[in-house]
């Protein structure tokens, strides 16, 4: 962990994202913690709404739910309204 102040890094910006890779930057304004840098992780192979899990009451219900009003419907006739 390596604590800079945020003149720091306002002048070797990219120095310290790349420090960032190696490890967590801190970066502090009058001696008060503002910000983090932290190395990225990699994206997950499959989105979290990829698989949902469903609840057993969705699971039940679901074969009575039955399609909506589109919602450009909805905003167009709210436009016509107006």
């Amino acid at each position: 962990m390596k604590t800079i102040t945020i003149r720091e890094l306002h002048e070797a910006t990219g120095r310290w994202v790349r420090q960032a890779q190696a490890g967590e930057v801190y970066v502090t304004k009058g001696g008060q913690l503002i910000a983090k840098i932290v190395p990225a992780s990699p994206p997950p192979a499959q989105p979290f709404f990829a698989s949902p899990a469903w609840t057993r009451a969705f699971l039940r219900e679901r074969s009575r739910l039955r399609g909506g009003t589109d919602s450009t419907e909805i905003i167009g006739e709210d436009r016509e309204v107006r």
